[in-house]
C-alpha cells in the first residue's frame, strides 16, 4: 500500500519536473564559444541534466564543458530592452538550473526583461580542472559580450545588460561586476572586442567574502539580498555595503529576518518565511526604479501567486 506521504512526495516531484521541463522547452541554448571554450580543450564528456526527483527538487546540471546561455525573451509588446545574465548556484559543484535560473528568467520576462540563464564551468566538481576566477568568470564575461553582439537580434539595448547570481553564482556575478574590461580591441574575435562590464548587478545570498573584493569606481549599480539567518551571505553583505557606499556605488540592500539559504524561486516552496515568495518583487521594484523593467507588468510568473 502506498502511503499518503509517498503519494504527496511523488506529486510534488512530478509537478516540479513538469514545470522545469515546460520552461526549458523551446528556449534556445547558445554556446558561448562556437568552436569550444578556451580551457576546455579535449573535454568531451557529456553534460548531465538531471530532472527533479526524490533526492533533489530542482533541475540539476553538472559536467559543463561547453558553457552556454539559454535565452528567455519577453513578448515584444512588453520588452524594455533590458537583459539579465542569470548565474545559478550550487557550490561550484552543480547548477540549480530552474529555481535559480529558468524560473527567475520567467519572472523577469513578466516585467519585460530578457533573461539569459548561464551554464558556467564548475571549479569544485569532483575531478574538475577549472578555476572560479579564470573559467567561471570568463564564462560570465563572455555571456555579457555575446548578448551585446546579438542585441539587435534579441531586441536588447547593449547599454542595458546586467548580471545576477545566487550563492556560488553570486560569486560569479560579483567577480563579473568588479573585474571587467572595455573590450579587447586587438582580438580576432569580434565578440571579445565588446565590453564585459555589466550595466547593473544583483547578488542574491552570494557565497563571497567582502574582503576579497576591490571596488572599482565604475562598478555598476548594485542590488543585494539575503536572509539574516544565512550567516555567510549576511556577513558578506554587511561588509560589502560600506565598501560600495564609500566608492559612491548606488546600492540597494535587503536583509530578511529569516529564510535561510537557497530559496530561489520555487513554485512548490515549503519555506514559511516571506522571503521565499516575495524577494523577487523587491528585485522587480529595483529594476523598475532603474527604468529597466516595465512599470505596468505584473511579473507574476508562470504559476499562481502565493
Amino acid at each position: 500500500m502506498i502511503s499518503t506521504t509517498s503519494m504527496r512526495t511523488t506529486t510534488i516531484c512530478v509537478s516540479l519536473l513538469l514545470s522545469s521541463l515546460a520552461l526549458a522547452a523551446g528556449q534556445p541554448e547558445i554556446p558561448l564559444w562556437a568552436k569550444g571554450a578556451p580551457g576546455s580543450e579535449g573535454k568531451t564528456a557529456k553534460e548531465i541534466d538531471e530532472p527533479p526527483n526524490k533526492d533533489h527538487g530542482y533541475l540539476k546540471v553538472t559536467g559543463v564543458h561547453n558553457p552556454s546561455i539559454t535565452a528567455f525573451l519577453p513578448p515584444r509588446e512588453t520588452a524594455t530592452g533590458a537583459a539579465m545574465v542569470i548565474a545559478p548556484g550550487g557550490g561550484h559543484q552543480f547548477l540549480n538550473f530552474d529555481q535559480e535560473g529558468t524560473y527567475v528568467a520567467a519572472y523577469l520576462n513578466g516585467i519585460g526583461v530578457a533573461g539569459f540563464v548561464l551554464k558556467y564551468r564548475l571549479a569544485r566538481e569532483p575531478g574538475s580542472t577549472y578555476k572560479i576566477e579564470e573559467h567561471a568568470l570568463a564564462d560570465a564575461q563572455r555571456a555579457i559580450r555575446l548578448i551585446r553582439s546579438r542585441a539587435e537580434e534579441w531586441h536588447v539595448n547593449p547599454a542595458r545588460v546586467g548580471i545576477m547570481g545566487f550563492s556560488a553564482g553570486g560569486e560569479v556575478a560579483a567577480l563579473a561586476s568588479t573585474r571587467f574590461d572595455a573590450g579587447k580591441s586587438d582580438s580576432a574575435d569580434p565578440i571579445d572586442r565588446l565590453s564585459s562590464r555589466p550595466d547593473f548587478d544583483a547578488l542574491i545570498y552570494p557565497g563571497i567574502r567582502a574582503e576579497n573584493y576591490t571596488i572599482p569606481k565604475d562598478m555598476p549599480v548594485t542590488f543585494m539580498l539575503c536572509a539574516d539567518n544565512d550567516r555567510g551571505p549576511s556577513t558578506a553583505l554587511a561588509g560589502l555595503y560600506p565598501m560600495l557606499k564609500a566608492a559612491g556605488i548606488k546600492t540597494e540592500v535587503h536583509v530578511y529576518a529569516s529564510g535561510g539559504h537557497g530559496f530561489g524561486i520555487n513554485p512548490n516552496t515549503k519555506n514559511p518565511s516571506p522571503v521565499a515568495t516575495t524577494w523577487q518583487l523587491r528585485l522587480g521594484d529595483w529594476l523598475k526604479d532603474l527604468g529597466m523593467a516595465s512599470a505596468s507588468a505584473s511579473g507574476a510568473g508562470p504559476w499562481p501567486a502565493k
